[in-house]
């Protein structure tokens, strides 16, 4: 599934919206409220952000933040979605370069444009996906690293003709709980990264994937 149609599916039937944005005001307006959102999590992490602080760091009125967002969590959600987005994009443009002659390099690219992420996006280290909003029922059937699993093996397959397979995406799946769990590691003190772990995180998820691809 392409990026947007990723983000639109999630906006659409897992962030509840209180109106779409369908005008270029509107989006720019929406646009807005996620950055000043952003920006906030950057400062202080994603448990004490309120609505207050995103409609005065937006500069918006907090009737406009309810305008599109009925609380804070599905704000929270509409920014993890947009990273989610963000994410996808940068996972089928790395794949997709010429310099990755094999899969394991191709892996090793996205491992790094995640960690960009991480360093470049704002809120991203805090937030990133929005799978670490642990809700209960779970408003997707999958998590959205289970999206970014599937986005990886798709576009590895297709490059690097390697038959697909459950298996495969099993280990995929899990190469990406790794990676998430020690890359989030390494930031969890560090603004840049601990390079111990981001380094255990590139050599456990290759040992991993090659016991497969090898």
């Amino acid at each position: 599934m392409p990026a947007h149609d990723v983000i639109e599916s999630a906006i659409d039937g897992f962030i509840t919206l209180r109106n779409e944005p369908v005008q270029a005001r509107s989006t720019a307006r929406l646009a807005a409220l996620l950055d000043g959102a952003a920006s906030i999590i950057d400062q202080i992490g994603y448990e004490r952000l309120t609505t207050a602080m995103v409609a005065e760091r937006a500069g918006a009125s907090i009737g406009t933040v309810y305008r599109y967002f009925p609380d804070r969590i599905a704000l929270l959600q509409a920014l993890g979605a947009r990273n989610l987005e963000r994410l996808l994009g940068s996972v089928s443009e790395v794949v997709s370069r010429p310099e990755h002659k094999d899969w394991a390099s191709a892996v090793n690219g996205v491992l790094s444009a995640i960690i960009d992420l991480y360093r470049s996006e704002p809120g991203f280290r805090s937030l990133r996906v929005g799978d670490v909003i642990d809700l209960r029922p779970a408003p997707l059937e999958r998590p959205f690293n289970s999206i970014i699993s599937d986005r990886i093996v798709d576009d590895i397959v297709a490059r690097f003709d390697i038959k697909d397979s459950p298996e495969l995406r099993f280990d995929f799946e899990t190469a990406v709980e790794i990676a998430d769990g020690l890359t989030a590691r390494a930031f969890a003190r560090e603004p840049r990264g601990d390079e111990a772990f981001l380094t255990s995180a590139r050599s456990v998820i290759l040992d991993l994937l090659s016991k497969r691809l090898s």
